[in-house]
């Protein structure tokens, strides 16, 4: 597994989560959905991944998107 594929695969980790949550426990579980989404949308403009550094440095193999 490269560094796209287990970002994108935590990504949707986080959102089910959340979404579980949501409907289990409260409402505002649903806050860490809006919070990834918007991890997303800025990692697109910018690069910067903070999910990307955390694998980068559990060894995950580099890909294409976040060098």
């Amino acid at each position: 597994m490269n560094l796209d594929r287990a970002v994108l695969a935590f990504a949707g980790c986080v959102v089910l989560t959340s979404l579980l949550l949501g409907w289990l426990v409260s409402p505002y579980s649903l806050l860490l959905t809006a919070f990834a989404g918007v991890n997303m949308i800025q990692a697109s403009f910018t690069g910067f991944c903070p999910a990307a550094i955390v694998f980068k440095k559990l060894g995950v193999g580099s890909g294409t998107a976040f060098s």
